[in-house]
C-alpha cells in the first residue's frame, strides 16, 4: 500500500546529531563564550612573547577555541564538511598540522625558533582557510601579492 513503506533504521549519525541538538539560544551563547575565550588566549599569548611554550600554547588554544566558536554556529560536523571540502583541503591539513607542530615544537622541542616558523604557517594557513569562504578572496589576495612581489607580469 502506498504510504505504509516501513521507514528506514536510523543511522548512527542520525542519533548523534538528535544527541547533540542545540537551541538557537544554545549556540549562540556557545559561540560568545568561545570566540570570547579564543580572543582572551589570543590576547593573553601576546603577553607571553618571551615565552615560546606558552606563548604557543595560548596562540593555539585561542585558535581552536575561535575555530570551535563557528561550528557552534553551523553545527560541528557541517564545519568538519566543509574544512575538508576540495577547496579548503589543503588549508585545513597544513593548518591543523601547523597546530601540532607549534606546541610539539614549543614543548616538547623547546625550540624557539621553530615555534615562531610554525606559528607564522599557522596564521598564514588560518588567513588562506579564511579566505576560502570569501567568493574570489583568495585570487584577489594571489593577484595583490604577485604584484607586489613580481610575477604580475605587465601591469599596463
Amino acid at each position: 500500500m502506498v504510504g505504509m513503506e516501513p521507514e528506514p533504521p536510523p543511522e548512527l549519525l542520525d542519533d548523534l546529531n538528535e544527541c547533540f541538538a542545540l537551541s538557537r539560544m544554545q549556540r549562540l551563547y556557545g559561540f560568545g563564550i568561545c570566540i570570547s575565550a579564543g580572543i582572551l588566549c589570543s590576547f593573553l599569548s601576546s603577553l607571553m612573547w618571551l615565552r615560546p611554550t606558552k606563548f604557543a600554547i595560548l596562540y593555539t588554544l585561542g585558535n581552536l577555541l575561535s575555530l570551535g566558536s563557528t561550528g557552534f554556529l553551523m553545527g560541528f560536523w557541517n564545519q568538519l564538511k566543509g574544512m575538508f571540502k576540495g577547496t579548503r583541503v589543503v588549508a585545513s591539513c597544513v593548518y591543523l598540522a601547523a597546530m601540532v607542530m607549534t606546541l610539539v615544537s614549543a614543548c616538547y622541542l623547546k625550540n624557539f625558533g621553530l615555534t615562531i616558523i610554525c606559528i607564522v604557517i599557522q596564521s598564514c594557513a588560518l588567513a588562506w582557510y579564511c579566505l576560502s569562504y570569501i567568493p574570489g578572496g583568495r585570487a584577489a589576495i594571489s593577484s595583490i601579492l604577485r604584484g607586489c612581489f613580481g610575477g604580475g607580469g605587465d601591469m599596463f
